[in-house]
This record gives structure tokens, sequence and C-alpha cells, in this order.
């Protein structure tokens, strides 16, 4: 099983930017898609991004969509989230999770793996 720690979530104001960092351990995520998702209080938890294995392709929720990119360095077993012109609606908890599936799952179910979440509170 491998262990994620999620990292760099914070306070910021409306339009700034963060990036945040998903360190695995216990085994490499080199062959796994990852993804973020994020929860809001109050509400279920949602897909954000995915990545593939090699980081060839990638998919994100409609709202971030040119605000959020997802990347990966195998090397260093990491996944990122760069998140620019954040809004209020962006605050919430964001998980980063592994799937044994190929291919780009986007679904909850998809991901085995889970980290214990990093809080990102935009302010308007």
């Amino acid at each position: 099983q491998v262990q994620l720690v999620e990292s760099g979530g914070g306070y910021v104001q409306a339009g700034g930017s963060l990036r945040l960092s998903c360190a695995a351990s216990g085994r490499t995520i080199a062959t796994y898609p990852m993804a973020w998702f994020r929860q809001a209080p109050g509400k279920e938890r949602e897909f954000v991004a995915a990545i593939t294995w090699n980081g060839g392709s990638t998919h994100y929720l409609h709202s971030v969509r040119g605000r959020f990119t997802v990347s990966r360095d195998n090397a260093k077993n990491t996944v990122f989230l760069q998140m620019n012109s954040l809004k209020p609606e962006d605050t919430a908890v964001y998980y980063c999770a592994a799937s044994p599936l190929g291919g780009l799952p986007t679904t909850r179910a998809d991901f085995g793996s889970w980290g214990q979440g990093t809080q990102v509170t935009v302010s308007s």
C-alpha cells in the first residue's frame, strides 16, 4: 500500500496562487494514475484533476480548467497541483489519491490510496 502525504495548503486571497504537493512512500507511484480531489464543508468530495502514470494525459474539473495544472515527478515519487487565480469557491480540503487502474480514472471509487488532506482557504 502506498502512503500519500499532501502539503502546501494555506490561506490566500482571491486571485492568489498555491502549489500543492503529494509525496508518496511505501512504493513507487510511477505506474499509477494519480488525482486530486477536494471536499468543502457540507459537500461531497469531488474530483479536481487527474494525470496518467507518465504525465501524458490530464483531465480537469470544468471549473478549474485553465487555472489549475496537475503534474508529476516520478523520480521524486511526487505529484503536484499548481493552483492559480484562486477563488473563494476553491476553499476545501484537498486530497491526493492513487489508482491501481490504468488509463485516467476520475471517479472516487477508482482510487484506493488517499492522503490525509491539506486545507486551502481562499478569502474574498
